[in-house]
């Protein structure tokens, strides 16, 4: 087995041992990246001076044994929205083309004073706004498990990285799914936080709401280690919770014999595919096997989170986006007689197609007139959906379903239909605009791509989301499976 098919607790213990350096570990990366690259498109931009600097001083630290932490010397790709002092952050949008934060985020401030290295900045839909990673400003990612597939979005390229042996683990961004969903469609593991287990300081805001910063892996307890690297509470981000951080590695392996698991029957959503179906079912049954008792709940409002969401996120994405102007920094547009009309020509220039349908919804939502009709409606919407989880959660400990009624769909198969598009989150967004955690989990294949069972706990739950994950993938095995672009190295 080659360094980069390895996971975090794996080298983590060979770079303890001394087997083998971060220097060493930091080649077979980059050297996998230089081979299948190209293939998959999972980066924007590859940091590599900025790698081995830091790999030289993970193995200072190591030969040293000084502040040793579980990342220390491990290889992390980071979202192309979090920002790293003087290394370019554009969003995937054209309009912030060379633009160089003077800050980090925190989440990066984190991983850095653990000793983590830097492999660069990983391709997403622009301004995380997707499904597919195909709205990207400067090119689509493909999917390791089919290059002809898509490996769902927005943050697409960081599990591209990590499910093609690009990456050991990664950093992605969950606004409406956009973790759990790519995860499942590219065969690894997903976690979204709840609103405030993790900062959001740093993180190039779609809706503010809403989003979250997250870990991507190749198993449950990698998601674990790096999730405990991540949160806390930081005084910069007034949304961040100052809760306590459980030891999430703790009670990782205490299974779930004797656990209430619910089944929310509106998560059979019409038009999922029979095979991802039967997956699930057979994943159900697998957890009752373990000795959980499943239960059917209903979580009544599932079916209008979708909309809500479409009208909460473009309207916070209008005002967050409304800062891009040609003026203080990013892309500048040429030949404007005025400032007015630079202001719309770089709007117009710098950005996508997707990003101004979204602008346009969210703007036409706010408008005097009908702020009470969409804006209004939407956030009671919120409420209901928040308090169909809290009835759900006085029965059952954990939800379970699937994350994508899918596996990952032919490129361009959806990029003219906007609304079938979104219809691809319609079982992740409930878990966004209900404040509660969730986490997808490889649980089979069919005609050979991934398919993803989604672990749904109450807010600031995390480990118990993580302890249900690793229960399934323990018993099912399936975190063996590795894509063909991780397999041709081996």
């Amino acid at each position: 087995m080659k360094l980069f098919q390895r996971t975090i607790r794996d080298l983590h213990q060979m770079l303890l041992d001394r087997e083998i350096s971060s220097v060493e570990l930091t080649e077979s990366v980059l050297g996998h990246i230089d081979a299948v690259g190209d293939k998959t498109k999972a980066y924007l931009l590859v940091t590599r001076e900025l790698a081995f600097r830091q790999a030289k001083d993970a193995d200072e630290r190591l030969r040293a044994k000084r502040d040793v932490k579980p990342l220390t010397g491990i290889p992390i790709a980071l979202k192309d929205v979090l920002c790293v002092k003087d290394v370019p952050s554009t969003a995937g949008s054209k309009i912030l083309k060379g633009f160089t934060p003077p800050y980090s985020a925190t989440v990066v401030d984190r991983l850095e004073s653990e000793g983590a290295v830097f492999l660069g900045k990983t391709n997403c839909d622009e301004f995380a706004m997707g499904s597919s990673n195909e709205n990207s400003g400067y090119w689509p990612v493909h999917n390791p498990w089919g290059l002809d597939r898509v490996p769902g979005g927005s943050s697409g390229g960081s599990a591209s990285a990590v499910a093609s042996g690009e990456a050991i683990a990664a950093l992605g961004s969950d606004t409406g799914g956009s973790i759990r969903q790519p995860a499942a469609l590219t065969g690894t593991v997903g976690l979204k936080p709840t609103y405030g287990r993790v900062s959001r300081y740093g993180l190039i805001a779609f809706a503010s709401s809403l989003d979250q910063i997250g870990p991507m892996t190749r198993d449950v307890a990698d998601a674990a280690v790096l999730l405990q690297s991540i949160a806390g509470h930081d005084p910069r981000d007034s949304t961040c919770s100052t809760r306590p951080v459980p030891d999430y590695l703790a009670t990782l392996r205490k299974g779930v014999k004797g656990m209430r698991l619910g089944v929310p029957r509106e998560y059979f959503v019409a038009g999922m595919e029979p095979a991802v179906e039967q997956a699930i079912n057979d994943a159900i049954r697998l957890m009752e096997q373990q000795g959980a008792k499943i239960e059917e709940v209903s979580l009544p409002h599932s079916d209008v989170a979708l909309p809500a969401y479409y009208i909460i996120a473009p309207a916070e994405a209008s005002s967050n986006l409304a800062r891009y102007d040609g003026v203080r920094y990013g892309y500048q547009a040429e030949g404007a007689k005025n400032l007015l009309e630079e202001y719309m020509l770089t709007r117009q220039q710098g950005f996508g197609a997707e990003v101004k349908r979204r602008i346009m919804l969210g703007t036409y939502a706010l408008s005097s007139g009908y702020y009470d009709a969409y804006y209004l409606q939407a956030q009671k919407v919120r409420t209901l959906i928040i308090e169909d989880f809290k009835r759900a959660f006085e029965k059952v400990d954990a939800l379970l379903g699937a994350t994508s009624p899918t596996v990952a769909f032919p490129l361009g198969a959806k990029t003219q239909d906007p609304v079938a598009m979104y219809l691809n989150d319609i079982i992740t967004i409930p878990a966004n605009l209900g404040n509660v955690c969730g986490i997808s989990v490889p649980c089979g294949l069919a005609d050979g791509l991934p398919i993803g069972l989604q672990v749904i706990a109450p807010g600031f739950r995390e480990e118990t989301a993580l302890q249900v994950a690793y229960a399934f993938e323990a018993a099912a095995d399936f975190r063996k499976l590795q894509s063909p672009l991780m397999r041709s190295a081996a």
